[in-house]
């Protein structure tokens, strides 16, 4: 009995053949462009050359996903800090700088907040002095140096 089976698959592998159609492409007279597997009646048309699929191998497809995997790793050690690697202490400093940049602006709508609520001429003049050089402390470390 297990001849019988070998042998209908043999059969229907072998009687199989891969899927090949042919392709024609042609532009109607209002300039649509038609694809079919038949050619048109009145002729004017092309038959486009379809190359086949690439295929990768699932263990090609694996070790590839390995590597990336690793590079991505070996990436991220790098930009670790406290590596001594000056890609990791340039990555500190511009973390550094864009807190002290926040800080700056939370501390700038903090005074804008106090100048909105209302205030006393000599208040006034202190907030209006702080705003002062909280703006150009902003201005010079966040806007002038990116």
């Amino acid at each position: 009995m297990p001849w019988i089976k070998a042998l209908a698959l043999l059969l229907s592998v072998g009687l199989t053949s891969p899927a090949v159609a042919e392709i024609y492409q042609w532009t109607d007279a209002s300039g649509a462009v038609h694809f079919s597997d038949t050619p048109p009646e009145n002729g004017g048309h092309r038959q486009l050359d379809v190359k086949p699929a690439a295929t990768v191998s699932m263990g090609d497809n694996i070790r590839q996903a390995e590597n990336v995997s690793l590079s991505r790793k070996a990436v991220k050690r790098m930009l670790e800090p406290d590596t001594g690697n000056r890609y990791a202490r340039e990555k500190q400093n511009e973390q550094a700088k864009a807190a002290q940049c926040d800080s700056l602006q939370r501390r700038l709508e903090r005074v804008q907040a106090q100048l909105r609520a209302g205030y006393s001429n000599e208040r006034g003049n202190r907030l209006r002095s702080q705003r002062r050089e909280l703006s150009q402390q902003y201005s010079r470390q966040c806007v002038l140096n990116q």
